[in-house]
């Protein structure tokens, strides 16, 4: 992965939102945590229900999603180990903007809501913690809306494949392997499927990755920066 390539404006901060804070209340919400595990698939949450608490993913992988008017889903988000979700609606007291599944057996925290906003209240850490978070993820939204609609969908392959690049970089030791299936990663660049294996076979006969059944490596990400126009 290139070390040049600016994966903070296009991912959340929410793994960093209990660092930094007093080990008193990092306990305190580990005693309010309730693990746990969900199978492949499984919803954690849907667009347009209201949060009762928030979700801490201690090991696994989520997609956040949104359904059009067809029943299409178009994956807007990838979480990895250690990132907090639905606080934001949790909040604003406002009904979640897009939903939530399990891409594999994940290991999930709930905490309920009152606890959790008891907590934040009680610890100035934590409060400037999530509001941190909550402005660079405003951030991250209005990057990604920009830059992808100035893509073609080549463009956003190479740029989204950086990202994932990136994702699962911090999941791994040694090779890097993107393990998603097709149709989410049609879903995340935002074409057909017929569409996305195409591009990724002339992406493998260039040698900028590697294919392994479901598996995509990374080979050449200075090349793929290249191709995403991104700079």
């Amino acid at each position: 992965m290139d070390s040049t390539f600016p994966i903070d404006k296009f991912t959340s901060t929410s793994n960093s939102i209990f660092e930094n804070i007093s080990t008193e209340v990092k306990e305190k919400l580990k005693k309010l945590m309730v693990e746990k595990t969900y199978k492949k698939g499984q919803i954690i949450f849907l667009e347009n229900s209201f949060p009762a608490g928030v979700y801490y993913l201690n090991e696994g992988l989520i997609k956040k999603y949104k359904t059009d008017n067809l029943g299409k889903e178009h994956v807007l988000y990838l979480c990895t180990d250690g990132e907090l979700l639905g606080y934001s609606s949790l909040l604003c007291s406002e009904a979640y903007p897009d939903s939530a599944a399990t891409l594999e057996s994940s290991k999930i925290s709930f905490i309920p809501k009152e606890l959790f906003l008891n907590t934040i209240y009680s610890s100035n850490e934590l409060m400037v913690n999530i509001l941190s978070s909550l402005s660079h993820e405003f951030g991250v939204m209005v990057n990604s809306v920009t830059v992808f609609a100035q893509m073609t969908v080549k463009e956003r392959l190479a740029l989204i494949l950086l990202i994932l690049a990136a994702k699962f970089k911090q999941r791994n030791i040694g090779k890097i392997e993107i393990v998603l299936s097709r149709e989410d990663l049609a879903n995340m660049v935002g074409t057909a499927i017929e569409t996305l294996v195409r591009l990724l076979h002339v992406f493998n006969q260039d040698k900028l990755i590697e294919l392994k059944g479901k598996k995509i490596i990374v080979l050449n990400s200075k090349e793929l920066i290249n191709i995403s126009r991104f700079y």
